[in-house]
């Protein structure tokens, strides 16, 4: 994750969206791949990478949690704010009033935001429904957004993001509603790639998770999972099990819960901004699984309750800050290893021949100055499939 493979004075040569040649400007503008009409950007000195790759969010939604941000710097914890009736249902409650126009309104200005900041490509949650039909508006909007955006939307069922209120004392019969009407009519009508679900004390048990997980796998979805948040519930291991694409959070994650996931091949996703606004008193031991060899990647958990942060380059600052990441394995996480969580490390999160050129430049000498400007955009422009936007 510290080899970055910096060229200096380097260049991208790119045709018909993909990438075909990278190496040095001297030796790539000699090279007869170049045709007489090739259109010539010159970045000016300027640092270049490929686009971040943003591979938790939560988008989609209505409403804000700005009171909880209040109540928890007053000292009242996320689980008792949850409790309380805040928290996800909070939003769960307002995204379901909302109509399918204005949730596509709102989530297109998140995506605006996060492709100004560098973002070309993120995965994108439901899970603020809780119900088939606000699920399902929500999954349409992740889709919509996706054909209509040119961020690139990779979308994911999480139905078992909250158990709703009425369901309450009944969680059981949450999940057969989950796994005998949602995740059947989400996968045949392939509305989205990916099923996810919160394994964490007083959501889902390890059980129930595992019959999400068993359910989304028998029906050919792919898999990640919520795991080891706030306690140690066994989540990586479960993840582990399922071969997940990704396990996510991982701040109580046990030394046999990283094993494992090496083992497996899961990458773990961290989340710094959670831990950061949280204020939690655990966070997931990112230089023990580096050192260990684990394919480390971050997200902003964009949200608007636990992490309302949408800047990646502010995440990476805080991967440096709070795991200990040097800038180049905060980078590597942001973009290649992102990529690989969400089953797109052959196309995108790396600048190399054959990939799609998704490209950013920025006002930077220096990749060491992404993470160093704390909570500032250095973006200077973005290339997405190969075509220069107007941001």
């Amino acid at each position: 994750m510290r080899n970055l493979g910096i060229i200096k004075n380097g260049a991208v040569v790119i045709e018909n969206s993909r990438i075909t040649a990278i190496g040095t400007t001297a030796k790539l503008l000699k090279s007869s791949r170049l045709k007489k009409n090739t259109i010539e950007i010159d970045a000016g000195g300027r640092l270049v990478t490929p686009g971040l790759v943003d591979p938790h969010t939560h988008p989609v939604f209505a409403g804000n949690r700005a009171e909880e941000f209040e109540q928890r710097l007053s000292g009242k914890s996320y689980l008792e704010i949850a409790k309380s009736g805040g928290g996800i249902k909070s939003t769960v409650r307002a995204t379901r009033k909302a109509t399918a126009e204005s949730l596509f309104e709102g989530g297109k200005k998140v995506l605006d935001q996060m492709l100004r900041n560098g973002v070309t490509t993120v995965e994108g949650k439901s899970g603020y429904g809780l119900d088939t039909k606000t699920e399902f508006k929500m999954l349409d909007v992740l889709n919509r957004l996706n054909s209509h955006h040119a961020v690139d939307v990779v979308v994911t069922f999480l139905g078992a993001h909250e158990i709703p209120d009425e369901f309450e004392g009944r969680p059981d019969e949450y999940v057969a509603l989950v796994c005998g009407e949602m995740i059947p009519s989400v996968a045949t009508g392939n509305l989205a790639e990916f099923c996810d679900a919160f394994c964490e004390k007083g959501v889902f048990t390890l059980k129930q998770t595992r019959i999400i997980l068993q359910t989304a796998q028998a029906f050919g979805m792919k898999l990640k999972l919520h795991a080891d948040q706030f306690h140690n519930t066994g989540g990586a291991e479960l993840a582990a099990e399922f071969r997940t694409f990704s396990a996510d959070h991982l701040d109580c994650v046990s030394d046999e819960g990283i094993h494992l996931l090496k083992r497996a091949g899961v990458i773990p996703v961290l989340l710094p901004g959670s831990v950061w606004i949280l204020k939690a008193r655990h966070k997931a031991p990112a230089r023990r699984m580096i050192d260990s060899g684990l394919p480390v990647a971050i997200g902003t958990d964009y949200n608007p309750g636990s992490s309302p942060v949408i800047s990646m380059t502010l995440t990476m600052s805080l991967a440096c800050i709070e795991y200990g990441l040097t800038p180049a394995e905060a980078l590597c996480a942001a973009t290649l290893n992102a990529a690989h969580a969400i089953d797109r490390g052959d196309k995108i999160g790396s600048l190399s021949p054959g990939k799609i050129a998704d490209l950013v430049i920025w006002d930077a000498d220096d990749f060491r100055e992404l993470p160093y400007w704390i909570g500032k955009s250095l973006v200077h422009s973005v290339i997405k499939n190969g075509k220069q936007l107007t941001l």
